[in-house]
């Protein structure tokens, strides 16, 4: 983040070289309901810009998400949780719908920007029923803008491959690509309940 009024150097190549920057600065909110993690990430952003404009004129944007939860240190991921969503905005109305892609299909209509942001950005993660309640857990959630042509192969299919969606994650993103992390730990199941 830039401190008063001035940029960071991070900042300021991004903006020399006209590439999206990938934000990691938002806190996860982490909550326990019964064996899953409610994990929110009310401080991101991402209705804003070029996915704000295309919404505007007419068209709908996906993203796709991807959390993860480490056990023991960051590495060690124990589960994940990949997604995709898709928002339009009702221009008559001005409101946002959402539906969520994944299996369960879920969506949301009638949203303010805000509430589109933070339906969209709310989990349940099942935990291992193996994880130790005093063993320290690491929650890594990333949000990336899906461009038409760079997901076609793995979001244009009618079922979600994970596999795929996976290794989508695991490339750089373009750099035009808007994206977001968001990470929290680390913090354990005793230190919740």
């Amino acid at each position: 983040m830039a401190s008063q009024g001035r940029l960071t150097r991070r900042q300021w190549w991004f903006a020399a070289l006209g590439a999206a920057p990938v934000s990691s600065d938002y806190p996860l909110r982490v909550g326990l309901d019964r064996d899953a993690l409610r994990v929110s990430a009310p401080k991101i952003r991402f209705l804003n810009g070029p996915p704000l404009r295309q919404l505007r004129n007419g068209a709908t944007v996906t993203f796709a998400s991807q959390l993860t939860l480490s056990a023991g240190t960051p590495a060690n991921v124990v589960s994940r949780q990949v997604d995709r969503f898709v928002i339009s905005f009702d221009i008559w109305e001005e409101t946002f719908a959402a539906t969520r892609l994944g299996p369960p299909l879920r969506s949301a209509s009638r949203l303010s920007e805000a509430g589109a942001e933070a339906w969209c950005l709310d989990f349940s993660l099942a935990v291992p029923p193996s994880t130790d309640e005093r063993n320290p857990l690491w929650l890594r959630l990333d949000l990336r803008g899906v461009d038409g042509r760079d997901g076609s192969g793995v979001l244009a299919e009618p079922g979600l491959s994970i596999t795929r969606l996976i290794e989508w994650f695991s490339r750089p993103a373009g750099a035009q690509q808007p994206r977001w992390s968001a990470q929290a730990g680390p913090l354990t199941l005793a230190g919740l309940r």
